[in-house]
């Protein structure tokens, strides 16, 4: 499913196991300005409850999260 979100950073974590995609998507948040988005594209599809989590712990706004060709993708807007 496509959508409309233009991502400020993107970041590609295909390849790394668990925890790395989380803890290099949390560094990568840490470049995000106010109402900036990052799109995360992950290998690792059990990891969605991960991203939620963290999404919930720092407050963000989860636009979107879905599985295409087995790669999981999120999208996230820094408060």
């Amino acid at each position: 499913m496509a959508n409309d979100y233009h991502a400020d950073i993107n970041l590609d974590v295909r390849g790394l196991s668990c925890p790395l995609p989380v803890i290099r998507t949390r560094k990568a948040l840490d470049e995000l300005g106010s109402g900036e988005i990052l799109n995360v594209l992950s290998s690792d599809v059990t990891s969605t409850n991960e991203y939620h989590a963290l999404a919930n712990s720092l407050g963000l706004e989860l636009l979107d999260s879905n599985v295409d060709q087995g790669v999981l993708k999120i999208w996230l807007r820094k408060p």
